[in-house]
């Protein structure tokens, strides 16, 4: 589960061309029918790569470009465990032909036994004890193989799950060794951030909402794969109910009104999905056409949002005093797009892959305002400045200049890993606002920024829209769990040049984003 913790003009236009390097349209049948063609070959796949007699591979994803290459995602099991951290993306071409392999981790997937020395009741039990501070209401083991780290080892993977001090919901990781009992990793799964509808932040705007059997209408978008609304009304638990309403007018723009922060949720949503099958010719969160769903008013006074990807849904609070429900639109396009992370390269929410999963989520958070053109919230670089989760009318971050939310970062050193994973991303974040808008003092939809540049240079920026392609073809077909800075400035100079060309000026313009954020 993810939490939020929170140019000028119309929606930037596509770029100049459209090569064929970019993600093709793929029908859910079709989607469907490769998902199952890839699994079928998965034992060839596997030979082919030289994985060893005891691993398979299983099929998670597949991309299809518009020039036939084909880029497909696998996890790994070994004697029939599942292996975290194994997975693997081969890029192979339309002739057949393999054209490279990303994995995330390149060590041989080997393990002296399976039989383990700890009990998966001591597993638990020291997992709980990682969770302190949470109330605990389940705990689960499995039995895995742990290969994120310098060597695969037999290990337990134990979930806890329970509610945090805040109100959020808890779904603590924890990894143990099955051999010595010692904890190697541990990470939060839920990620946090914290008709006509007359919403609170964006104005009126257009929902498309379908006629109940009953009479009247239910917020359920039959237009974007079903997505429904819910009212928690102050629950902590479940979906509640499906807002239905007489006359098909949402909300009255207050918080009087308990559909105002519905409207703004199912916008969102709306405005979401459509960002990503405009841009990227993407279906859907998962890519499969199928909705995710929102769930507003959640517990009293709560102070966040956050994406749980095990009910593939949104949940938003109401803020302190009630007062600024946590619906603005950039907050909800940041947490769908933890789905598209979670669906993809599933960074591990730790370290600097954690804050690149959080990065990925203000980057195209950002953009689906911008997408919008809403006059009522036009497109900014600001994260959350609608919903003044500061108590000061401040946002909770910034792009042109992370550090000015007082903890994040703006250039990347050895110690940005062990910072939270909304300051860690303050490294991606200045480097997607770089490349898009390049450094130095400029005026952006009323907005004044000046970013700077940790060795003095100066950035041209590309424009959003292509850095927007950048960014998704990096994380769709080269990030992995374990990608870290080093990895993106890797995979993003990869996908410009898949895009655009090596030594093109987008290629370029990657390489000097990076390197003025200290990333070389």
């Amino acid at each position: 589960m993810v939490v939020l913790a929170l140019q000028n003009g119309a929606a930037t236009a596509a770029p100049e061309h459209t090569p064929g390097a970019l993600a093709a349209p793929l029908s859910t049948s079709a989607r469907a029918a490769a998902l199952k063609s890839a699994q079928d070959h998965a034992g060839s796949a596997a030979r082919a790569l030289g994985l060893g007699s005891k691993e398979k591979l299983v099929v998670r994803d597949v991309i299809k470009d518009r020039d036939g290459m084909v880029h497909t995602r696998y996890e790994r099991t070994y004697a029939g465990l599942p292996v975290l951290g194994g997975d693997l993306v081969t890029h192979v071409a339309k002739n057949g032909d393999l054209k490279g392999v990303n994995k995330a981790t390149s060590a041989r997937i080997s393990v002296p036994t399976t039989a383990a020395a700890v009990s998966p009741t001591n597993a638990k039990k020291s997992a709980l004890k990682a969770a302190s501070g949470t109330k605990a209401t389940a705990s689960t083991s499995r039995k895995v193989v742990w290969a994120a780290g310098a060597k695969p080892v037999l290990a337990y993977e134990s979930v806890v799950k329970g509610v945090q001090k805040d109100g959020t919901p808890s779904e603590l990781h924890v990894i143990t060794d099955a051999t010595t009992g010692k904890q190697l990793y541990s990470y939060q799964a839920i990620d946090t951030d914290t008709g006509t509808g007359n919403s609170r932040y964006s104005g009126t705007v257009s929902l498309t909402t379908t006629a109940s059997s009953t009479g009247g209408w239910d917020l359920n978008d039959g237009a974007r794969g079903g997505h429904k609304t819910y009212d928690l009304n102050g629950g902590t638990s479940g979906t509640g109910t499906l807002f239905h309403d007489a006359d098909d007018t949402w909300g009255d723009g207050t918080n009087a009104n308990r559909q105002t922060a519905a409207a703004d949720a199912a916008y969102g949503a709306a405005v979401t999905w459509d960002f990503y099958k405009s841009a990227f010719n993407r279906n859907g969160i998962a890519g499969d056409g199928k909705a995710a769903y929102s769930r507003v008013h959640y517990g009293n006074a709560y102070v966040n949002a956050f994406w749980d990807d095990s009910c593939f849904c949104m949940t938003y609070g109401d803020g302190s005093g009630n007062n600024d429900p946590l619906t603005s639109l950039d907050v909800a396009g940041h947490e769908m797009s933890h789905g598209l992370t979670a669906a993809t390269a599933k960074l591990n929410y730790r370290g600097e892959s954690g804050g690149l999963n959080e990065a990925t989520s203000d980057i195209f958070g950002t953009s689906v305002e911008f997408f919008a053109n809403n006059a009522s919230d036009p497109g900014d670089y600001l994260i959350g400045e609608k919903i003044d989760i500061n108590g000061n009318g401040t946002p909770l971050r910034y792009m042109d200049k992370p550090s000015k939310d007082g903890g994040s970062a703006d250039y990347w050193s050895k110690s940005v890993g062990r910072l939270d994973v909304h300051y860690s991303s303050g490294v991606a974040n200045h480097f997607f606002y770089l490349l898009s808008e390049g450094s130095g003092a400029k005026t952006i939809n009323g907005v004044s920024y000046n970013s700077p540049t940790i060795d003095g240079s100066t950035v041209t920026g590309i424009g959003r829209a292509k850095a927007d392609q950048i960014w998704y073809k990096a994380l769709t077909t080269y990030f992995t769990s374990t990608t870290n800075y080093a990895g993106a400035r890797t995979g993003t100079l990869q996908a410009a040049a898949d895009l655009y060309g090596s030594g093109s000026a987008e290629y370029n313009a990657v390489a000097a984003a990076w390197k003025a954020v200290n990333v070389k």
